[in-house]
């Protein structure tokens, strides 16, 4: 019977959150579509994540896609719902929560955005990514989602018509509306825990990092998943614009790993798949992975190449972003039919998501953390067991994909 709803606005985020849970041995499940039906599967799992793929939607559409959710879980009488929103502040944060108090039917929540453990912190209303206002940062020149401001307050406000509250260490405001809480370090979190009680972790809102202190004060817990397979090699598929994924690329590029770039038409145009050079690339690249870790990029080396193929063909703008994605989903189904053997491993929600789409898979199982936010996940294709990575674009050491690479031999595959 599921105890704790997660209400993710992407799929990576959904996955990193979700391995809160599992790695503590609580039966989790995350699913890849938000059309689900709560009757049908709460009797499966103690936390159910939903992936309600809300981060691109315009701001009325993601209050309306949150609201129906929220709303089918009190109606399903699920304990305790977690709102799960992006630790770079990406997204329609402000809708997100309204649609979850109104469709809840209460009058304050605590949203708590901080991750301390990737240093990415909340002082007096202002988010800090690595020391550096979010607005500064990485998350500041997303090429798709940039985020203007760094005061946390003024993000959320800018979507809704509820009172925006700040709390402090030392004060928590009176009145009704959206709490939002400072946090630098992990015991900060366990302290609003505590502040909030159990009534005001019915209904609460943050990213994988106060998802980690509700699965202790939750008691979601159970027997560790036990490790028994080992993983041989690693095929990466890029599909994350961010400089952080880039630099850990450039690194492994570097230290002798093979980088495949996606030419434009590769991108945009699923012909040359179907063609007999296009079968030998893809057996060429399968057995470059199996020698320890291939990477698939879709990051060219001609800056604006991709927009300007997509111009003369006909393929708009808006709907380049989602062609690459949907496209590398179809290129992984293909891999898999041919027999691919490696691990995979994704950066970025929409790529990932595009992958189980494309796979026909509704619903994984998260394990394990292999660093922070780099999510070890199986999933069921034909009839046979995968293992896949999932890492959002911002997270990671420079070297995380050396790292992976080296230590693949010894990376264990948990099982039930």
């Amino acid at each position: 019977m599921t105890k704790l709803l997660v209400i993710a606005d992407d799929f990576t985020g959904a996955l990193d959150t979700g391995v809160q849970f599992a790695s503590r041995g609580a039966d989790t499940r995350v699913m890849t579509d938000a059309a689900i039906d709560l009757r049908r599967v709460r009797e499966d799992a103690s936390v159910l994540v939903v992936n309600a793929g809300t981060r691109h939607l315009p701001a009325e559409k993601a209050y309306n896609a949150v609201f129906a959710i929220v709303d089918q879980a009190v109606k399903e009488k699920i304990p305790y719902v977690y709102k799960k929103t992006d630790s770079g502040l990406r997204g329609n944060i402000g809708a997100e929560l309204s649609a979850a108090m109104d469709a809840a039917g209460v009058d304050r929540m605590a949203f708590i955005p901080a991750f301390p453990q990737m240093d990415r912190v909340t002082r007096r209303g202002i988010h800090y990514i690595n020391g550096t206002p979010v607005a500064q940062s990485v998350f500041g020149s997303d090429p798709f989602e940039p985020v203007r401001c760094s005061d946390v307050g003024k993000i959320v406000g800018a979507q809704t018509d509820k009172s925006v509250m700040l709390c402090t260490r030392s004060y928590i405001p009176e009145g009704t509306g959206i709490q939002i809480f400072d946090a630098e370090a992990d015991a900060d979190l366990e302290e609003i825990a505590d502040r909030l009680g159990d009534p005001g972790l019915y209904l609460s809102a943050g990213c994988a990092g106060f998802a980690s202190v509700l699965a202790d004060r939750l008691g979601l817990r159970g027997e560790k998943p036990r490790c028994t397979r080992k993983m041989n090699s690693l095929l990466l598929v890029c599909g994350s614009l961010n400089p952080v994924t880039m630099r850990q690329m450039d690194l492994a590029e570097q230290a002798g790993y093979p980088r495949i770039r996606l030419t434009p038409a590769q991108k945009l145009d699923l012909g040359w798949l179907d063609t007999e050079p296009g079968q030998r690339e893809l057996r060429r690249w399968a057995a470059l992975a199996e020698e320890g870790l291939c990477i698939v990029d879709v990051n060219g080396l001609e800056t604006g190449a991709t927009d300007r193929y997509g111009a003369e063909h006909g393929i708009p703008g808006e709907e380049v972003r989602f062609r690459i994605a949907g496209n590398l989903g179809e290129l992984i189904r293909r891999l898999l039919d041919q027999g691919l053997r490696s691990t995979l491993m994704c950066t970025g929600g929409d790529t990932l998501l595009a992958v189980m789409r494309s796979l026909g898979v509704l619903e994984l199982t998260p394990f394990e953390e292999l660093a922070p936010g780099v999510v070890l996940t199986s999933f069921m294709y034909k009839g046979r067991e995968h293992e896949i990575i999932s890492k959002s674009g911002g997270f990671g050491d420079p070297d995380l994909l050396c790292m992976l690479a080296e230590r693949k031999n010894g990376m264990a595959v948990p099982s039930e």
